[in-house]
């Protein structure tokens, strides 16, 4: 008893003093969101949308998207081959492994994930946010985490827009 709650003590102080960030403790201390983001991986894809956190998704859903980027979900998103190896291969090394991440979610979905759709259950977020011209979908994190871009998913943070 006294274990668990010095490390739920421990873990709210560090929270506090902004030692870590509410995502790394969401991880279960995983590499997860304090992982500096591979630059060729930031330029080729925040060119069109949010440079997920390699930590958002198991290797394998990874590796099943890097192996399709001519189909990135209705868009062609192909690479060159050196360019795409090389995402490849920091993705893998930077993938979920923490028991969050353990489920690959279908189509290869951070937002249809048990983690994220437990994150942002009806009730937390209402299902009319997703349909807000300012939001457009769940796929677009950085509407709503202002720190989004930066690795930080840190419930305060968010700013819900209207």
């Amino acid at each position: 008893m006294f274990h668990s709650n010095f490390k739920k003590l421990s873990l709210a102080l560090l929270l506090a003093t902004g030692a870590i960030n509410a995502a790394q403790a969401d991880d279960h201390g995983s590499k997860g969101s304090s992982v500096t983001p591979l630059p060729k991986y930031t330029q080729e894809c925040a060119g069109c949308h949010l440079a997920y956190p390699a930590g958002m998704l198991p290797a394998a859903s990874w590796q099943r998207l890097m192996g399709s980027l001519d189909k990135h979900y209705g868009t062609d998103a192909s690479l060159d081959d050196a360019s795409a190896k090389e995402i490849s291969a920091w993705l893998k090394a930077n993938a979920g492994t923490y028991k969050r991440v353990s489920e690959v979610p279908p189509q290869d979905r951070i937002s249809k994930s048990a983690w994220f759709l437990r994150k942002h259950r009806d009730g937390e977020v209402p299902a009319g946010v997703w349909k807000r011209a300012s939001v457009g979908s769940a796929s677009n994190c950085a509407a709503c985490h202002t720190n989004a871009a930066q690795g930080s998913f840190s419930e305060r943070d968010i700013k819900i827009p209207k």
